[in-house]
């Protein structure tokens, strides 16, 4: 009988992983307590599950639950996943960002944790205006206090903190800013900035309408893929910031306005590559790290 009671608890197990498996795919991130709670068990079970599974390479494991793998399509993740992500290169893509600015500008800020760790450089400046439609970017900033804040208002996307509808739209619209700093779920040469959802699209649109300069901040392992709904093509920027986990050679097919910033890992900073630009000057394709202090040159329109 033992046997027996064994060989059921691993059907049940196996039942089980597959039926985790199938929620995952189907919502693209789901959590442990919403596993736990969806197949009648305790959270230290599901985790163990995930653990199996992602060690099987069926999952992606995540600060609090699991993803597909994403070697697909990629998908909306969670404010609270992303911004555990790549940590170090959202911060070094920020402090390069942040350089651009100078004291007085005004800038608008894409929902995303990049331009989150963008926010976080410029906080202690408080002499520039931001608007977004963040509402953790909002929250940050005003406790911070100084800088001059701006909400676009509108309706909030679920988990990720993000307004839009028709009055953050408008909101946009009537705008006329020094810098928009947008994020991207996917970047592509042919493609260009496309995004997992359509409702975000017009917003970040009318970001971009509303600069003079414009900036995509997107750490490398958003390069060369595709997502949903198109934003705009990799020419509307003034400058693509990431960093140096996007190759050289993939690189060039994002054009001149490319900037590959070094990961300070373990105290070690990566020298300075310069590329010579047309007309003779030279530009940063990588800065210091995330120390940086020197201002890159201008774009040529």
């Amino acid at each position: 009988m033992g046997w027996k009671r064994g060989w059921g608890v691993q059907m049940l197990g196996e039942r089980r992983r597959r039926d985790i498996c199938q929620l995952i795919e189907q919502s693209g991130y789901v959590e442990s307590r919403q596993l736990a709670l969806s197949l009648g068990v305790n959270v230290s079970t599901v985790r163990r599950d995930l653990e199996a599974l992602a060690d099987a390479g069926l999952i992606q494991r995540t600060h609090g639950g699991a993803m597909p793998v994403t070697d697909g399509d990629p998908i909306d993740v969670p404010y609270e996943v992303k911004r555990r992500e790549r940590l170090a290169a959202k911060r070094a893509i920020a402090a390069y960002a942040s350089t651009l600015v100078s004291g007085g500008g005004s800038l608008v800020l894409d929902s995303g944790s990049t331009t989150y760790a963008l926010a976080q450089e410029i906080r202690a400046r408080g002499d520039v205006t931001v608007a977004t439609n963040d509402l953790r970017i909002a929250h940050y900033l005003a406790e911070g206090g100084g800088v001059r804040l701006l909400v676009t208002g509108g309706q909030l996307i679920d988990s990720v903190f993000t307004l839009v509808g028709p009055s953050a739209l408008t909101n946009l619209e009537s705008l006329q800013v020094d810098w928009a700093f947008l994020g991207a779920d996917a970047v592509d040469p042919e493609a260009g900035v496309t995004n997992v959802n359509t409702v975000e699209v017009p917003i970040k649109q009318a970001m971009l309408a509303a600069a003079a300069r414009k900036v995509l901040l997107a750490d490398s392992s958003k390069f060369g893929r595709r997502a949903l709904a198109t934003v705009v093509g990799i020419n509307a920027f003034d400058y693509v910031i990431t960093d140096t986990g996007l190759a050289p050679e993939q690189a060039l097919r994002y054009g001149d306005g490319l900037v590959r910033v070094p990961v300070e890992t373990k105290g070690r900073e990566t020298n300075h590559e310069l590329n010579e630009a047309p007309g003779g000057e030279h530009r940063a394709l990588l800065a210091s790290g995330p120390s940086v202090t020197s201002r890159p040159a201008q774009r040529r329109r």
